[in-house]
């Protein structure tokens, strides 16, 4: 890790020298790097991607309900947002920072410098990460800016149909993988692992990776009958991670603020969220007939008389005394001091993951379920499951757990695998089943691809184990949840009014239209 912050650190001191090169001409340090070699790219991209997941995650979270504000009538519980003139704010646009300046030209000059060099692992790679940055954001903010968005003699730029996006998506993921696949050249494991934070070099992971995101492009589909094949989304996956060695995790130092997970003490970025009662019913046995999930205690903090509450969107503690009130996310009262405590991935130095092999094995057994292909549907749903719980283990294998908290026990996963409220007949499972535990899979990190499951559901309480809209929603929205955050005020708002316009930008319910995926 010390060397990969080395890395973090010397490449971004480059790239952003780079933009001074009238002054480099004559002014010429020969100890100083005048060039940024094609590999150095990778570290703070991949940091990057990691911290503009979780800082707009902050928001997303209270979205789908993964946490909810300690106060009552938080504005993103209520779906709202304050990117408006008067606040001239940028929450959840720090994702659309990443894609469109953070990753940017940079990755743009990777791609073109390893291609130059022949270092076709690296092109692919970088494709891949492109592919990754248009999904995810199109996924969060609808129509954005695609073909026109790395023009430098551009000044206003038009956006592109959420359609056309995910076409591309999978033209640079197929791209990118054949790239990972080619063998002549001068592509190098040692040479693309010293950037490559997540896959150390590991070209077969990165084509894995690309194969996981074809099937969350695919899968999205499937509110489209002319476009949704279930077939392809269960081949994709058959072709991604493989197991949890294979989970795409950004890792963390956490000695310093700078290389420290944004979820952690250090950043102190979410100190005000507890978790909310609706992830607590799914682990608790209101939603599985009783039957307690092994991982709750794990996962969950109980409060100081130890029982395990959620707090409901928009009412913060409402009735709660001050024994019944759940502890912050890092099981303290107050913020622990950095680099103290270990609970779940919310530590200093908590990896944090951004595509997991349960993840994609849920995804398969909705696809399957689809199908009516009910034995694949319930393998896949299990893998899922005992996947997520070797995951969770893990975490606590490396770090030293809270008193009187351990790991789950093999006598614990199998019994609560083998409870049939848990684990039904093959003809029995259900799409709910699956979305219950893909949610608990990607509690803390996975909100964007939560989000696009309620979405895609139409946040009906019927289909989403009880997943309840708050009846306090934010005035603009007209009554309306959420299907879209809003693009970057600084940038859009700004800048692109005009292009932003044409798209339905400039409406003050514009974060409620619905997403292109979501219609049929």
């Amino acid at each position: 890790m010390k060397n990969n912050i080395i890395v973090v650190l010397l490449a971004l001191a480059a790239m952003f020298t780079a933009g001074c090169k009238k002054y480099l001409d004559i002014n010429t340090n020969p100890n100083y790097p005048q060039k940024v070699a094609a590999n150095l790219y990778l570290s703070p991209i991949q940091a990057n991607i990691a911290l503009g997941l979780q800082n707009d995650g902050r928001f997303l979270g209270k979205y789908v309900q993964n946490w909810v504000g300690n106060a009552s009538n938080d504005l993103w519980d209520r779906h709202g947002h304050n990117q408006y003139a008067a606040s001239g704010a940028d929450f959840g646009g720090e994702l659309w920072r990443v894609v469109y300046w953070r990753m940017g030209q940079n990755l743009s000059d990777m791609i073109a410098l390893a291609e130059k060099e022949k270092r076709w692992d690296i092109v692919g790679a970088g494709k891949v990460l492109r592919a990754w940055g248009w999904q995810m954001l199109t996924d969060m903010h609808g129509e954005i800016i695609m073909k026109e968005a790395f023009d430098p003699n551009k000044k206003t730029f038009q956006y592109d149909s959420q359609q056309d996006i995910y076409t591309e998506v999978v033209r640079l993921c197929k791209e990118g993988i054949a790239d990972l696949e080619r063998t002549d050249g001068a592509s190098s494991k040692s040479y693309f692992g010293q950037g490559d934070m997540i896959y150390k070099g590991d070209k077969d992971k990165w084509i894995k990776f690309g194969y996981g995101l074809l099937a969350i492009n695919a899968l999205h589909l499937s509110n489209k009958t002319d476009l949704f094949d279930a077939d392809l989304v269960i081949q994709y996956v058959d072709k991604a991670l493989s197991s949890n060695l294979d989970d795409a995790i950004v890792p963390f130092a956490g000695s310093v603020t700078s290389d420290a997970s944004y979820f952690g003490p250090r950043n102190n970025t979410v100190a005000t969220f507890r978790q909310s009662e609706y992830v607590v019913n799914l682990m608790n046995g209101g939603a599985t007939s009783g039957v307690v999930d092994p991982r709750m205690n794990k996962m969950l903090v109980p409060a100081p008389d130890g029982k395990f509450r959620g707090l409901s969107p928009t009412f913060g503690y409402g009735t709660l005394v001050t024994a019944q009130r759940p502890f912050t996310l890092w099981r303290t009262v107050a913020v622990p001091a950095p680099g103290v405590g270990s609970w779940y991935i919310f530590n200093d130095n908590s990896g944090f993951p951004i595509m997991t092999y349960a993840q994609l094995q849920f995804i398969k057994a909705e696809a399957a379920l689809k199908k009516q292909y009910n034995n694949i549907a319930l393998q896949a749903y299990v893998n899922g499951i005992s996947a997520h719980i070797d995951y969770v283990n893990e975490i606590y294998s490396k770090n030293t757990p809270v008193t009187g908290v351990t790991t789950v026990s093999a006598t614990e996963k199998n019994a609560y695998l083998s409870n049939i409220n848990i684990v039904p007949n093959a003809s029995s499972l259900t799409v709910q089943q699956i979305l219950l535990q893909k949610y608990i899979a990607q509690w803390g990190w996975g909100f964007i691809e939560t989000w696009t499951d309620i979405r895609r559901n139409h946040y009906e309480a019927a289909k989403l184990n009880g997943f309840m809209v708050p009846t306090n929603l934010f005035p603009d929205n007209n009554g309306l949840p959420a299907y879209r955050m809003r693009p970057r005020f600084n940038s859009e708002y700004v800048w692109n009014r005009d292009a932003l316009g044409k798209v339905g930008g400039l409406k003050t319910d514009y974060a409620t239209f619905e997403m292109w995926f979501t219609k049929p």
